[in-house]
Order: C-alpha cells, then sequence, then structure tokens
C-alpha cells in the first residue's frame, strides 16, 4: 500500500512516498478501513517540519476518512461498508480526564493517516456524517471538532449570541459555520478584501480587515454597542489574545485554541479579571463530542469548506500551500 514517512529532521523535503505491507485481518476489537482522505491542519505542519521531533519514518496526518473494509471479532458498532471518520485521540473516550500530551494522537505520537490502509481499535473511529465525501468527512477530526467543542461543550452558544472568528483557517470557518447554524452573530476578521467578500457569503455579520484596523477589539466593542462578544474563538496566540480579550464581553468566553503567533507573549491580565472573562485552552474534543457533532452535522444543510484537494504524492505541495496563507477552509489530501 502507499504511504507518506517523513524522515529526521523533518522538512517538507523530507517527507517520502514508500510502499508499505498491507495490514492483514483486523484483531478482535479491530476495523480495518480503507483510507480515502485527510485535511491538513497546522498541528500536521509543526509535524512534519520537524517541531514536535517525531519518530524516524513516522507517518504522518492526524484526520483519517474511508470505508470499512473488515471488522474483527466482537465488533458490532461498524459493519464493513461503513464510512467512518478518526478520532484525534483515540483513548479520549469521554469525560473530565483529558489528554495532555500528544503521545496517543496519529501522526505524532504514533503512525497516522497517510496510508491506504490501516486496523485500529474500535475506538479510533466514528461513523461519519451521512452524505459527506470523504474530504469533508475527514476534515472534522481536528477542525470541526475543535470549533464544535468551543462553541457547544464550552462556550455553551446560543441563539443570539455573538461570536468572533478570526482569520479564516478550518476552524474559524467551522466556528462561523456552526454558529450561524445555532443563530449567532458572528464578526470574522482578515487580512485581505477576496477572503472578506467570502466571509460575507458565509454569512459573516461584520468582517474587520485586521491590517488596517490594529486595534481591532475597539472595533469589536464598536460593532457591539460597546458590549463585546460571547465567545471569541482564539486561533492565534499571544500576539492576538489582547485584543480578543479587549473584544470579549464582561463574563464571556475565550476559547484559546492557536499559537500561530507564537508559545509564549505578554496577557493584560487585570482587563480579563476585571471583565470577568473565562479564559480556557482546549485541544480538539473526545470521541463522544465528535459522535453528537456528527448527529448535528446531519442535521445542517451547509458542508465543509475545502480550499484545495491534492493526490497523497503532493503532500509537500499541499503544506506548501498552507504554509503560504492563502488558502480559505481546508486543504485535503485524497487517495
Amino acid at each position: 500500500m502507499k504511504s507518506i514517512q517523513l524522515q529526521h529532521p523533518g522538512g517538507l523535503d523530507r517527507l517520502h512516498l514508500v510502499d508499505l505491507p498491507a495490514p492483514g485481518a483486523p484483531l478482535a476489537g479491530e476495523i480495518q478501513v480503507r483510507i480515502h482522505a485527510s485535511s491538513l491542519n497546522y498541528h500536521d505542519l509543526g509535524v512534519v517540519a520537524g517541531n514536535a521531533r517525531a519518530a524516524d519514518g513516522r507517518i504522518p496526518m492526524a484526520d483519517g476518512a474511508g470505508v470499512v473494509t473488515a471488522v474483527g471479532a466482537g465488533v458490532t458498532e461498524f459493519t464493513v461498508g461503513d464510512a467512518v471518520v478518526s478520532c484525534f485521540f483515540p483513548h479520549w473516550q469521554s469525560g473530565r480526564n483529558v489528554p495532555f500530551t500528544f503521545a496517543t494522537v496519529p501522526g505524532d505520537g504514533v503512525d497516522g493517516f497517510a496510508r491506504e490502509q490501516v486496523n485500529m481499535p474500535v475506538n479510533a473511529f466514528t461513523h461519519a456524517p451521512q452524505g459527506y465525501s470523504h474530504e469533508e468527512a475527514a476534515t472534522l477530526t481536528t477542525a470541526g471538532l475543535t470549533a464544535w467543542r468551543a462553541l457547544v461543550v464550552d462556550a455553551r452558544v446560543q441563539p443570539g449570541d455573538t461570536v468572533l472568528v478570526l482569520g479564516t483557517g478550518g476552524v474559524s470557518i467551522f466556528a462561523l459555520q456552526m454558529a450561524k447554524a445555532m443563530g449567532a452573530r458572528v464578526i470574522a476578521t482578515t487580512s485581505s478584501e477576496a477572503k472578506k467578500q467570502r466571509l460575507l457569503q458565509l454569512g459573516a455579520d461584520t468582517v474587520i480587515h485586521y491590517l488596517e484596523q490594529p486595534e481591532w477589539g475597539d472595533v469589536v466593542l464598536a460593532a457591539t454597542s460597546g458590549r463585546g462578544v460571547d465567545l471569541v474563538v482564539e486561533v492565534g496566540g499571544p500576539a492576538t489574545l489582547p485584543q480578543s480579550i479587549r473584544a470579549c464581553a464582561p463574563g464571556g468566553h475565550i476559547a484559546l485554541i492557536g499559537v500561530l503567533t507564537g508559545f509564549a507573549g505578554a496577557v493584560p491580565t487585570a482587563e480579563l479579571m476585571r471583565k470577568q472573562q473565562t479564559l480556557k485552552g482546549l485541544i480538539v474534543g473526545n470521541r463522544e463530542q465528535q459522535q453528537d457533532m456528527v448527529r448535528a452535522l446531519e442535521q445542517w444543510s451547509w458542508r465543509p469548506v475545502i480550499d484545495s484537494s491534492y493526490p497523497l504524492e503532493q503532500m509537500a505541495e499541499a503544506f506548501a500551500h498552507q504554509k503560504d496563507g492563502k488558502h480559505f477552509g481546508k486543504i485535503c489530501l485524497r487517495y
């Protein structure tokens, strides 16, 4: 079977197409899945760039979607022919005992989905939403579930709430689509006039050009009659967090998700405290939350926004496109 392996010390030039033996019959409690798609996340980019120091020969990609081709003894949740999508934390089924390392995350601590076929335990997958293509389903593992957890699980967004999303990456676009589907108002930021128009087409109520208005937190306050937003989907990190705190309402929630601008920085703690906001870090979600999300997605008419799709053999080109930062929504691999 075709697969991509990452050789030390990492880098896009260290992604090699290899031919690996196909797995045998699945063991008891396992399913065999023919993987047809994956989607790129900044976590994956960090792995292939060598930042995560993954094992030599690691098979990358945390997201995987495909079709069940065989089931092991005792498996009743899935049958041959089912469309499935992978879980980011396959051992975190539910509950508050959250993982805090990437040791069990596919494509990082263990081999991922840049391969045509896998045998894995049942708990490593959920059903995909009915009617989704494999590429659409593959966007859910990381980006989709992160947005779902931020809005539904942690912030408990209600109709009439206002949500702020930053930029046009996968999590932000998912958050926009989900928030609108739940009856919320959405304010978005971007650095591109073309992307502004696309955000408006997706339903964003207000779009702020953050390069032209670097104090965009004040712009958000003005757009909300001085109140601020109920939820900020904060994907930027230290360089954007002060503006997110400014933009957030008293008693509001900031979902700290991304590190696009670095791993540490100054935080205006006095403003955060004075406004009694909740600042909560999160990394994706658990399997039960993914199952809840899949059921909800089947009730909504919109689909994930896919910027572009590349064959598995062109993984390096796909990551180069991601690094350029010009994409809108998700970049996928197909195989």
